[in-house]
């Protein structure tokens, strides 16, 4: 293999690396860049890093195959580059007003590179410390906003239960390497078989993987964290993490643990059920527009779970397009947020009420988004649903579809709530006019875009299972 290989193959991770030292000479010089010229080239250059992620398309095994890189791969990167693109456009008014925006990309692209590297692990070993790679920024992240004291203590609740889950996973990867003898995914699966010890030791990694992406009974963190959270960082870590996670976890359900899948199927209907109901419960009764939004990211992890179960590539498909859905369906909602919360400071419901008679094109988009997020047609979020809860009934296990479709219904009460508080009129009406910047107008467009033409576009969805067919 050519050097040129090398690099063709470590383009998503290399990419990253480069952007991040060209962070670094501009933070550590001598004269100090303009924030608004800082900014416009950082985001240049994620625009050049997303499209080198379209463009590159070298498959290989680096590093005695414990890193892989295939049209798959690539796929799930690129989807994430883009949510990442979209974050960045939409926190532009945020980070020129913030003196630690070097600081800010620094790491949110240091998280990004560690999940890369884990979407491409064929080894348990580095996917444990690309894990850590892309966690231990996330809690910087999260205490962002230095002079509040909810930033600090949610980045101490995700740093103790990321500690708390990565011991989990540690364990249970101990015990996988003492019974197999090797770390290696495809060794695993040619090795592992179905008994007390390897049961228990896919319970600890599954349990490590729920707290990560917040499924009941491992979500409790998730609510504080995003509400004490900058907006830009709870976005990033309700897609981008989560998604990425879900990548990982599809994968790793395929390479290592086939022949767990009876068991792995229940534990994950369990799972799922639990999530989803508890998730929408929760959401239920939030009067904090970053808890809603917390909980009833929650529930779709639910979802996730039931399209994943079934371990085929019809699920992985399903899995995939129901995350590029949920990528602009949320970063939608979150960047209304956003925008909403760095000129006015308020987060509660409540202060929403009136919003479509002073602001109609954030008042639109946060309906979009959250029809989208309900499973409402014939917004992409129904065809996401609509696919995993497909995949999850190849096994005939009628009753999960039907407690997924009910849930489905409690789901569209709570958004249709935040919806009647902007368009109704009410008592406490805000008629103030909110500037929004052109990245951040720019990404909410492309969210409302991506909504309503992403379900529509059956070429799409053909795409992703074409390509998870060989997988």
């Amino acid at each position: 293999m050519s050097w040129k290989d090398y690099f063709l193959i470590l383009q998503p991770e290399l990419s990253l690396a480069l952007i991040i030292v060209i962070i670094l000479l501009i933070k550590v010089g001598m004269t100090e860049m303009k924030k608004e010229s800082f900014l416009t080239l950082i985001n240049l250059l994620l625009v050049l890093n997303f499209i080198a992620g379209i463009l590159v398309n070298t498959d290989g095994s680096l590093f005695h195959e414990m890193y892989h890189s295939n049209a798959l791969t690539r796929l799930e990167k690129t989807i994430l580059n883009g949510g990442v693109l979209l974050i960045s456009w939409q926190s532009y008014a945020w980070l020129k007003l913030h003196r630690h925006a070097e600081e800010f990309y620094m790491l949110l692209l240091a998280s990004l590179m560690g999940m890369d590297f884990m979407i491409s692990s064929n080894n348990l070993l580095q996917f444990y410390l690309a894990l850590e790679l892309s966690t231990i920024p996330l809690a910087a992240l999260c205490n962002f906003d230095l002079l509040r004291k909810r930033s600090s203590e949610a980045a101490m609740k995700l740093i103790l239960n990321s500690a708390f889950s990565s011991g989990l996973l540690l364990m249970g990867i101990s015990f996988i390497y003492g019974a197999t003898g090797s770390l290696d995914f495809p060794v695993i699966v040619s090795k592992l078989a179905s008994s007390g010890l390897m049961i228990f030791a896919f319970l600890l990694i599954i349990s490590g993987f729920g707290f990560k992406v917040s499924a009941v009974p491992f979500h409790l963190w998730t609510a504080d964290v995003y509400e004490g959270s900058p907006v830009p960082v709870t976005s990033f870590l309700s897609v981008i993490s989560k998604g990425a996670l879900f990548f990982v976890f599809t994968a790793t359900l395929y390479a290592a643990f086939k022949p767990l899948e009876l068991e792995g199927y229940r534990i994950i209907c369990i799972l799922a059920v639990l999530t989803m109901v508890i998730g929408n419960l929760f959401a239920l009764r939030q009067t904090n527009i970053k808890r809603l939004l917390a909980f009833s990211s929650i529930a779709p992890s639910g979802f996730i779970l039931v399209g994943m179960s079934v371990q085929s590539p019809m699920g992985t498909a399903s899995v995939v397009y129901f995350i590029l859905v949920y990528l602009f369906s949320n970063l939608g909602a979150f960047g209304v947020v956003s925008v909403i919360s760095t000129y006015t400071g308020k987060e509660n419901i409540s202060d929403y009420a009136g919003l479509y008679k002073s602001n109609p094109f954030l008042a639109w988009v946060m309906a979009i988004s959250l029809f989208s997020l309900a499973g409402v047609p014939p917004t992409a979020g129904f065809f996401g649903k609509f696919f995993l809860l497909l995949a999850g009934a190849s096994k005939a296990n009628y009753l999960l579809i039907v407690i997924a479709a009910l849930n489905m219904v409690v789901a569209l009460y709570y958004y249709l709530m935040v919806v009647k508080t902007m368009f109704l009129p009410g008592d406490s009406e805000n008629g103030e006019k909110i500037p929004i910047s052109m990245l951040s107008r720019i990404a909410l467009v492309i969210c409302v875009a991506g909504i309503l033409s992403v379900g529509l576009i059956g070429g799409i969805y053909d795409f992703i299972n074409s390509v998870t067919a060989n997988f």
